[in-house]
């Protein structure tokens, strides 16, 4: 069985860039554990309403995103699951653009 949560994202991160417009979202969830802390290196996007981290990204990096939903999930249906993976396709280019100007 798979239980949906709601999120409340944290502004000023890499996730809220990617989802300018969007406050609140539901994801399946369906781990049985979590972290409460995380390395201060890492940017806590999203806690769930217990308090886990539910995502994380890399401070000062230009894409490092790590979620503790499952986005590849119904990815064709559900919208934020495709800006997730259109967000990792365009730092990807970017990255090879970058490379074939060195």
């Amino acid at each position: 069985m798979r239980r949906r949560t709601k999120f409340r994202l944290k502004r000023g991160g890499l996730l809220s860039a990617l989802l300018p417009e969007c406050s609140n979202f539901w994801v399946n969830s369906l781990h049985g554990q979590g972290a409460k802390v995380v390395s201060p290196r890492l940017r806590v996007e999203v806690r769930s309403p217990d308090g886990l981290v539910e995502a994380v990204s890399v401070i000062n990096h230009p894409f490092a995103l790590g979620v503790q939903w499952h986005p590849e999930w119904n990815s064709s249906e559900y919208a934020l699951s495709r800006i997730l993976f259109e967000g990792f396709i365009t730092a990807c280019q970017h990255h090879i653009a970058e490379k074939q100007r060195l």
